[in-house]
Order: structure tokens, then C-alpha cells, then sequence
């Protein structure tokens, strides 16, 4: 019977044993998310988060920085594989992306890190230098070297050059060589001779350091004599440095729409591949097509050592040229509406070649502050677009309108509108606003305060106006060679109407259509402002006028629309028709002298 309790009492300790072993092994977590999470880190250059053995996250984030300086970039890091060693012990292969220039070639390579399970279970990294790269030393860091190729030029009809590099002299002031009470005289001289401000240059060069180069002032070669250079020279201090800048034939040449070429501010290289202070495209076309204006950066990847001397390049890529843009802007045409428009505050011109649909000129009076109005400008035009009304009365009185000829419905203007052009989708290559109307909605005739209002841009009317010139709708083109952009946009501020739902200007239309505004111009009608344009020279002229107003408030601009030959002109301005029918006559008529 000894026995038998003797069985027993084991059994039942065996039985009571086999749970308290069970709970003794506790689940503790893999390194997997440590090592993801410290991939992570490092694709920030920011390790906040992570543990690390032996070290702080302080202390790790100061070397991390400090081994990356120099790449300017930031990399992309994924994890491999990871090998756990032992139960304590883990070996995570992480692989480095770094996309050292715009090309599709990355500098690319694998690094190995141990992890170790601390006390409170939780992983922890051992950082080392070779943490970033395999044949980093502690005392060095990586170099990304870039050399940009020359810049591709912006070209217009013809292949005429737009944008490109020009030679110009880059005037300044050095305060190294001049005592404190000389540089007064240079500056009275040097002010003098460029025709700038004395007191304003005068405290920019007191402000600036004692032997600071101070930049005076930026001119073109072409534009000064042969002996400019010579002649800032006799100056005591002043230097005129030779250089190339990206820059249009003439100062304010299509300014808003080609824009600006200058360095990249800490905003636009924080998420890029520039470097603070590398050329790069600011505004307009310049900024929109950046990428494959601006081509692949040639670029050396080192290591430096603690004197700075490096070792034999890690990697390198060539160089890549940029592609050029090709528009359908014309030299001469734009050049004479910028010209015209440079005494017209707020006016805007468009020209459209009716035949093509290229857009031959897109001018501003801003002069290249960014209004960019002539393709973006929204203005409530009411019923005054004279095509767009004309061909709904047509239509009305051919089939019968519901409203009657003389007073066609809002679905009769829209469908209207849409055979013009208006509203309807087109491959520009840049943004714009195609206009259109508030197709019934109740909630667009109140955004446009008029009910059955026609909205329009510059751009728009003068679309309408190259699809009556054609007898056909026309789809403006401006960019030939589109590539990827810069900014994601869409080209059509307002929903645009797929071309196979808008039904077709047919010939008879057209030719009333060119009838009734070529009879505008002729006289003895309501549009008396118009008859100068039947004194200009060359072909007979068609056109339209009326007002506009901005943001559906009065009438305060004035447009016109006028067709001569294979020519289709908008103009939009502040003031009276008379007066955009002053500005199109005189474009018309330069451009016949």
C-alpha cells in the first residue's frame, strides 16, 4: 500500500509539474521589427525609437549624420534577410538603395548588422560605421560629388532658341581690397555708370562682410560694349566676372510661361536631389519640365578620411544631357506682344495659328511676376462671347430651339460652347483654363453670378476664335515633346468634355460664323469699336469684343478676339473694348509691317 501512495504522489507532481514548466518559457518577440524599424530609421537618418547596445540614440543619431553628411541625399534602406545566431543573437543584412542622380542607375550595396536581446527582452542594435557602409571606418564618411551638364534650352517654332545659355557679366564689388572709407567712392562711381540706386547699393555694401564680393548687379554681354568689363575695371574694387545664365532672348520675353532658372532654395532640395544653391527651374516651363530640361547629374561616390582626402571612387555614373522642350512659340510673335503689352498694365494676349492650333504667343504685362493670366485667368464674359452666342442662335432657329432663336437655352450654349472649343479637353502641355459654361448646375451659375454666363481665360477666346477662323473645332498645342513634369497638376482648372461628345462645326455654321464677324469689323453695326480693325494692313480682319468681369463681380476688363489669315489673337485687358481693339489693331499691324 506504501507503494501505491508512493505512485501516486509522483504522478501527481509529474502532473502538477507540466504546467508551472509551460509557463516558465516565456514568448519572447523576434528581431523582426527591430530590424525593420531600424531600416527604417536609417532611410530618415533619424534612428529615434530604436535601442541600441552600448550607446544612445543621441549618440548613434550624431554619428549617422555625421556619416551621411555628405551624400546630401537621403538613402532607401530595406532589410534582406535576417540570421538569428542564437536565442540572444541575431545578424540582419540590410541593402542601401541611394538615387545619386536623376538617371535610372542607383549606387546600390548590402551591410550587416548584429542585434543582441537586451535584459527587458527587447533587441538592440550594435552600431557601427559599417552599419552605413561595409568599408566605412569610424573616423570617416561617404561623398556624393555631382556635376550638372549644361542645361537643354527651350525652343520655339523653327527650333529658335527661347532659353538658353547667354554670356553675361556678373558685376560686384570686392570690400577685401578697399579700406573702410574707399569703398564710398566706388559705389558713387560704380552706380553712376550702371544707372542703379547709390543709396540703396550704398547699404547693401556697408551690411555686407569686409571682404565679402558683394553682387552688384547681372547684365548681358550683348546688351554693354566690348569693353564693359575694361571699363568696371578702372573702378577701385569693382569686378565684372564673365559667366552663362539660362535667359531669353530679351529681358521679360514670355516670362511667365517659360519662367526662371536659378539655385534651389532649402525647401525644393529637402525632397529632391538638389542641393541647396544648384540651378534648377523656379517658375513657369523652366520649373514644370525641371527633369528633362535639367538631364542626370554626373556623380562620384567616396570615402572621406579625417583630413578630407578621399579614396578611389565607391561609384560613378556619367553624366546625362537634358532634352530640350520643344514649343510652338514664334521668336517674332512673341516678341511684339510682349512688346506692345509692356505699356498695358494688366493686359494678357494669346495668338492661335487656326490651322494647326499652335499657340504662337502668350504674353503678360506682368513681366514675369507669375501672373500667369493668359492661360490661367478665370473671367465671367456673361452672354457677350459673340461666336459662342451666335452659333446657339443658329442652331436654335435650324432645329427648332426650345427657346427660340434669339434667346437659346443654357444646354444649347453649353453644346455651343463645347463645338468652339470651350470646356473641352485638348494635350496643351501646361496648364490652362479652357472655359466653358455652367452646364445647368445650379450651384455653377451661382459661383458665376450670372446665370448662362460664359466663362473663359485669354487662352479660351482665342481658341474660339482659331475654330471660327478654321471652320472647325481647333485644340491648341504648345508643348511638343512633353516629358515627365514637375508638377502634377491638371492642365483643366474645370471638368473638360471628351472631343467624341461635342457635335461638329459644320461648314455652313462656320461660314456664318465668319460672315457675321467679319461683318462686326465692316461697321454701320453695334460693335462701332471694331471698324479700326478693318484699317489694318494685309487680310480682312474677323472679330468680337465685349466685357468681363473677375471672380463674378462687375465688369472691369474688356476683350476681343480677332482672326486675320492664319492668325487667331485674344486680348484681355482692364478698361473699355475700345481699348483691346487699340491693343489687337496694333499687334496685327506690327506684325503686317
Amino acid at each position: 500500500m506504501g507503494k501505491n501512495r508512493l505512485t501516486a504522489a509522483i504522478l501527481t507532481l509529474s502532473f502538477l509539474g507540466l504546467p508551472l514548466a509551460g509557463c516558465s518559457t516565456e514568448e519572447r518577440p523576434g528581431p523582426e521589427a527591430a530590424v525593420a524599424a531600424l531600416a527604417d530609421g536609417l532611410s530618415r537618418v533619424d534612428v529615434t525609437g530604436n535601442e541600441f547596445a552600448g550607446s544612445t540614440v543621441e549618440a548613434v543619431n550624431g554619428m549617422l549624420e555625421y556619416v551621411v553628411s555628405g551624400m546630401k541625399i537621403k538613402p532607401s534602406v530595406t532589410v534582406s534577410k535576417i540570421d538569428e545566431a542564437s536565442a540572444d543573437e541575431a545578424v540582419a543584412t540590410l541593402k542601401y538603395v541611394w538615387d545619386v542622380n536623376a538617371s535610372t542607375e542607383d549606387y546600390t550595396y548590402e551591410t550587416t548588422v548584429t542585434l543582441e536581446r537586451g535584459r527587458d527582452t527587447g533587441w538592440q542594435t550594435r552600431f557601427r560605421s559599417t552599419t552605413v557602409h561595409p568599408d566605412l571606418l569610424p573616423w570617416q564618411r561617404l561623398e556624393r560629388k555631382a556635376s550638372p551638364p549644361t542645361r537643354a534650352s527651350i525652343l520655339g517654332a523653327g527650333g529658335s532658341v527661347l532659353m538658353g545659355h547667354w554670356p553675361v557679366w556678373r558685376v560686384g564689388l570686392d570690400k577685401s581690397v578697399l579700406g573702410g572709407n574707399e569703398y564710398a567712392a566706388s559705389v558713387f562711381y560704380l552706380s553712376l555708370f550702371l544707372g542703379l540706386d547709390a543709396d540703396a547699393l550704398t547699404a547693401k555694401v556697408q551690411a555686407a562682410g569686409p571682404d565679402e564680393f558683394v553682387e552688384v548687379t547681372t547684365v548681358r554681354q550683348d546688351e554693354v560694349s566690348p569693353s564693359f568689363d575694361s571699363e568696371i575695371a578702372t573702378i577701385p574694387g569693382a569686378d565684372a566676372l564673365a559667366e552663362r545664365r539660362v535667359l531669353g532672348p530679351s529681358p521679360g520675353f514670355a516670362a511667365d510661361l517659360l519662367g526662371t532658372v536659378g539655385p534651389a532654395t532649402d525647401e525644393m532640395a529637402a525632397d529632391s536631389l538638389l542641393a541647396a544653391g544648384d540651378l534648377t527651374g523656379l517658375s513657369g516651363l523652366q520649373r514644370e519640365y525641371d527633369s528633362q530640361l535639367r538631364g542626370s547629374d554626373a556623380v562620384t561616390v567616396r570615402v572621406l578620411n579625417a583630413d578630407n582626402t578621399p579614396s578611389p571612387p565607391l561609384f560613378e555614373a556619367p553624366a546625362e544631357p537634358g532634352v530640350a522642350l520643344e514649343t510652338t512659340l514664334d521668336l517674332g510673335i512673341q516678341s511684339q506682344a510682349d512688346a506692345l503689352l509692356s505699356d498695358t498694365p494688366g493686359a494678357s494676349l494669346v495668338a492661335v495659328q487656326p490651322s494647326t492650333g499652335n499657340v504662337l504667343a502668350v504674353a503678360n504685362s506682368s513681366g514675369g511676376k507669375g501672373t500667369q493670366t493668359a492661360l490661367l485667368g478665370e473671367y465671367s464674359l456673361g452672354s457677350s462671347l459673340t461666336p459662342v452666342t451666335e452659333l446657339a442662335r443658329l442652331r436654335a432657329g435650324g432645329a427648332g430651339g426650345t427657346a427660340g432663336p434669339d434667346n437659346p437655352s443654357d444646354a444649347e450654349l453649353a453644346e455651343a460652347a463645347q463645338s468652339l472649343g470651350l470646356g473641352t479637353a485638348g494635350d496643351l502641355g501646361t496648364p490652362a483654363f479652357s472655359g466653358g459654361l455652367p452646364y445647368g448646375g445650379a450651384e455653377q451659375k451661382a459661383a458665376a453670378k450670372v446665370p448662362g454666363t460664359v466663362l473663359a481665360s485669354p487662352f479660351a477666346v482665342a481658341a474660339v476664335a482659331a475654330s471660327v477662323g478654321r471652320g472647325a473645332r481647333v485644340s491648341p498645342v504648345l508643348v511638343l515633346n512633353p516629358g515627365a513634369r514637375q508638377d502634377s497638376r491638371d492642365e483643366e482648372t474645370e471638368p473638360a468634355s471628351s472631343a467624341d461628345d461635342i457635335p461638329a462645326l459644320s461648314a455652313d455654321e462656320a461660314e456664318q460664323l465668319q460672315s457675321i464677324l467679319r461683318a462686326n469689323v465692316a461697321g454701320g453695326g453695334a460693335a462701332e469699336e471694331l471698324e479700326v480693325l478693318g484699317h489694318v494692313s494685309g487680310k480682312p480682319v474677323m472679330a468680337a469684343a465685349g466685357t468681363a468681369g473677375t471672380s463674378g463681380e462687375k465688369p472691369d476688363h474688356a476683350w476681343t478676339a480677332a482672326i486675320q489669315g492664319d492668325l487667331a489673337v485674344a486680348v484681355f485687358l482692364p478698361g473699355s473694348s475700345a481699348d483691346a481693339v487699340a491693343v489687337a489693331a496694333a499687334f496685327l499691324e506690327a506684325l503686317a509691317g
